[in-house]
């Protein structure tokens, strides 16, 4: 048994020691990992949520709308944070500005009405 013992700590103390890698190289890999998701992830978002405070800060009463429900309905009243739609004959619903996802073409629920 110590015969085992004697072989490994021999094999041990010939084996060379681990070398490290270059620093360099690992820093160059995290930052290229950086700018691989700044350009596909967060660069995209930004600009998705640029375009989507544009549209939210030029609704106006009368726009058609439709929310992120899938709702559609004609704006009444805009506030500060909130609308008031029109979604059928006088139902009035009140959401989050925020919560618009587009705003449609003039006419486009009377025609998905009379469809």
């Amino acid at each position: 048994m110590s015969f085992f013992i004697a072989s490994a700590m021999a094999q041990a103390e010939a084996a060379p020691a681990a070398s490290q890698g270059n620093p360099m190289i690992t820093l160059l890999m995290f930052g290229g990992m950086f700018l691989f998701m700044y350009l596909l992830i967060i660069r995209p978002q930004r600009k998705r949520q640029k375009e989507h405070q544009n549209l939210v800060s030029a609704l106006g009463k009368g726009d058609e709308v439709i929310m992120t429900s899938g709702m559609l309905g004609k704006i009444l009243k805009v506030d500060e944070n909130y609308v008031v739609i029109e979604t059928g004959n006088n139902v009035e619903l009140k959401f989050q500005k925020v919560a618009v996802h587009a705003v449609l073409p003039k006419g486009t629920i009377k025609s998905i009405d009379a469809a």
